[in-house]
């Protein structure tokens, strides 16, 4: 052989080494990177053709919220949502060309039956020559909240957020608009794109998940974040602070003035909640000072993600406050940004006698034999205040309730607690009306947060109890009835 073919030979055969150990290491190392490639079409129809598991609620008759039908057609499996509407922020859509979201996403290997969970029932499967099936996964929303939210709130644009506050179980998520994944899951893969970019344009945002997954001023209502931070440094509902009617913020030329009457230039704590009293709060901000202020809103979750199933954004309180800053914080402006999913968690805390538990949405996964692959445990995150504080600022709540703004969610036979809301983030665009509240009767709690974005008011008005209260108050029937 002449030395030309020799180094032919050569290169072929390094070029054929290199051909082997590059698919080998694909096939070793890069399969899950390959299959999930938006482009891998032959991995998204595998994907399709199979039979994905339900996502139900947490009743006892385990209402399907998603499930998979067999049909004729090239994929076989239809995903379907009977509910449509009502349990798509929960769900999520699962679309060929649009990937998926919700549940559909961070459960998309159970549901789909390939997580690793279930290796052994594939191979029985694939044994037995049988179709392989995803899993069940099970959640812990009640379908009887989750209607009454979505009907109170109706057309409004907003969210609402009922918690369990001994387990930190969902029971009720809420936002609206919202959108139907039955569009966007259809074998016409034509019809779905269509029906995907109507709703990715549309001005309202249908597709935004407002209950976990926005953050917004949340205005008085984390006066009881303020409040609870006062109890803890040692004041009592009965303190005195000063509620003057106007407010020279701290540096500035600008007054803070009240959208109540506080009654007096003094006032207690427990009365300046009652009638949400801004002077009175900001005051009590200053004093406190934005350490400790800071310090109780993180015990009550802020600075931190919650509920990663539906990736949910974290809540801010802000750093480095000058005076001005400091007091606008305390009454829920400035730059304090919360979700009805935190708001929820403030209340439900206080309710558990200052016991902060992990909001969870999934309480189990079950293969498709029905046995249990995981269980999920309520998890405490740790305490938000002393039981003997957080029983004082229930009282209080239940105050604002009965003498005070949030007279709209009084029901008769239950104990309801509350604090209304009305927030600006802007002077160009319509108020935030907020409400957040705890029921409970027989032992058993749900605490709940509604928020309606762009209220139809007067930015004076004590919008939180006049809209949003009424809301919370069918909520709770509902979850406690």
């Amino acid at each position: 052989m002449n030395k030309p073919i020799r180094r032919v030979a050569f290169v072929t055969m390094i070029m054929f080494a290199l051909l082997l150990a590059n698919g080998s290491y694909s096939a070793m190392f890069r399969t899950q990177e390959l299959n999930a490639d938006p482009q891998n079409r032959r991995a998204r129809d595998a994907e399709f053709a199979q039979d994905r598991g339900p996502i139900v609620a947490g009743d006892a008759d385990k209402t399907v919220l998603a499930g998979t039908e067999e049909i004729q057609d090239r994929f076989k499996y239809l995903r379907g949502y009977p509910g449509g509407e009502l349990y798509a922020p929960i769900t999520g859509y699962y679309s060929y060309d649009h990937a998926r979201t919700g549940l559909e996403n961070s459960y998309n290997t159970e549901l789909a039956g390939t997580d690793d969970s279930l290796f052994v029932r594939r191979l029985i499967d694939m044994i037995t020559n049988r179709t392989p099936r995803g899993a069940t996964v099970e959640t812990t929303i009640l379908p009887e909240v989750q209607e009454a939210a979505a009907e109170a709130l109706g057309n409004q644009k907003g969210a609402v957020v009922a918690l369990d506050p001994k387990t930190g179980a969902v029971l009720g998520l809420v936002t609206s608009p919202t959108f139907d994944p039955n569009k966007i899951a259809s074998h016409d893969v034509g019809d779905a794109d269509k029906a995907y970019q109507e709703l990715a344009e549309d001005k309202d945002r249908p597709l935004s998940n407002r209950a976990a997954r926005e953050i917004y001023p949340p205005g008085s209502t984390f006066k009881l974040v303020t409040a609870a931070a006062a109890l803890e440094a040692g004041l009592k509902p009965d303190s005195k602070v000063a509620s003057p009617e106007k407010l020279r913020l701290p540096g500035t030329q600008t007054d803070l003035g009240n959208d109540s009457d506080c009654g007096a230039t003094q006032s207690t704590i427990s009365r300046a909640l009652e009638v949400s009293c801004n002077t009175a709060f900001a005051n009590l901000g200053l004093q406190l000072g934005q350490d400790k202020l800071r310090a109780q809103a993180q015990k009550f979750g802020f600075n931190q993600r919650h509920l990663s199933d539906l990736g949910a954004a974290a809540s801010q309180f802000p750093d480095d406050l000058n005076g001005a800053e400091l007091a606008l914080s305390s009454i829920g402006q400035f730059d304090v940004a919360a979700s009805p999913l935190q708001m929820a968690m403030v209340t439900a805390a206080i309710a558990n006698d200052g016991v902060l538990m992990d909001p969870y949405l999934v309480g189990m996964v079950r293969g498709p034999d029905l046995q249990p692959i995981s269980t999920h445990r309520p998890t405490e995150l740790g305490a938000a205040m002393t039981p003997e504080n957080a029983r004082l600022l229930k009282q209080m709540m239940v105050g604002v309730v009965e003498d005070g703004t949030g007279g709209n969610a009084e029901i008769d036979g239950f104990t309801v607690g509350g604090k209304t809301g009305t927030a600006q983030s802007d002077p160009k665009r319509k108020p935030f009306a907020w409400f957040t509240s705890f029921a409970e009767k027989d032992g058993e709690q749900v605490a709940v947060a509604v928020m309606i974005e762009d209220a139809d008011i007067e930015r004076n008005d004590i919008s939180g109890g006049r809209l949003a209260a009424p809301i919370a108050k069918k909520v709770m029937e509902a979850a406690l009835r």
